[in-house]
């Protein structure tokens, strides 16, 4: 899936589903946040921007999960938006457009890639070239997950998020994501987190074999599944439809929940794989999506 397009003087960005395909939780700051080391991915659904040059910043949310999102200047768009134009000290504005095919607080860093397809395209629509580094620290100021979202490309996530280094070569493989429809607090499930911490991981080998790829994810997990399935255990309902989900390879939670993923060898198994779970489970939200490096 191409990240971007350009079409005249508008710029189209994609806001791919961000995946934990593994999330350790490491250690805790003295200023209270948990330091993690996690495996990041992304899938070839995700949420939409299209921005266009005008005088004042405004921004329009459409879409599947639009509703109850306020496109105000605390949505994460607005306040990335803003960032951008203080740090490039740039007097224009935008016309901001956000489609929301993304459940939100689901754990797939729907709003956090927002942000970041918020920062790409605006420094594409004004024409602004900023340094490396201070793109970095805007992100993060964001939020935990905006410099990996940021990033774009499979990486390890370690620190509080500020720590990116790219990730190994992925098989091709595809996913089913599934979100159950139920909210689930970052803050809370971090709050209910009850340890012990875990090693830094060493970093999966290169493969171009799903199967040993599979073997290489086996051996690392989610850390905030427990806590996250005390509080919605409707999680772990999800988890063992896709485990039970023919051809299905790996299943486990994204982030902080709800959302979850299994990995499937081609996009045909996982189209069908969520097709069955789509009509066994009709109020769920269920997608078929190839894994994107």
């Amino acid at each position: 899936m191409s990240m971007d397009a350009s079409l005249d003087s508008a710029v189209i960005m994609e806001a791919p589903a961000k995946l934990n395909l593994y999330l350790h939780v490491t250690g805790r700051r003295d200023d209270g946040y948990h330091e993690l080391d996690s495996l990041v991915a992304f899938a070839s659904v995700g949420d939409r921007l299209r921005v266009e040059l005008a005088p004042e910043l405004s921004l329009e949310i459409e879409g599947p999960f639009a509703q109850g999102l306020d496109a105000d200047e605390g949505n994460l768009v607005w306040r990335a938006a803003k960032a951008v134009r203080e740090m490039a000290k740039h007097t224009g504005g935008a016309r901001m457009t956000l489609t929301k095919n993304l459940p939100v607080a689901s754990g797939i860093g729907s709003g956090s890639a927002d942000a970041a397809a918020t920062v790409r395209a605006l420094v594409r629509l004004w024409g602004i070239h900023p340094d490396t580094h201070d793109l970095s620290g805007l992100a993060l100021s964001l939020g935990a997950d905006v410099p990996v979202c940021l990033f774009g490309r499979t990486a390890y996530m370690r620190g509080v998020g500020e720590l990116i280094e790219p990730g190994p070569a992925l098989p091709t493989s595809s996913l089913v994501l599934v979100n159950p429809g139920v909210l689930v607090s970052t803050p809370a499930v971090f709050a209910a987190w009850q340890g012990p911490y875990s090693q830094k991981s060493p970093n999966l080998d290169d493969t171009d074999d799903v199967a040993d790829f599979v073997d290489q994810l086996a051996r690392h997990g989610n850390d905030l599944e427990v806590p996250a399935m005390g509080m919605a255990p409707v999680i772990g309902e999800v988890i063992y439809a896709l485990n039970v989900a023919e051809d299905c390879l790996l299943a486990r939670m994204s982030g902080s929940g709800a959302t979850c993923f299994g990995l499937f060898r081609t996009r045909e198994q996982a189209d069908r794989a969520a097709e069955d779970i789509r009509t066994k489970c009709p109020g769920w939200w269920v997608e078929s999506a190839d894994l994107i490096g």
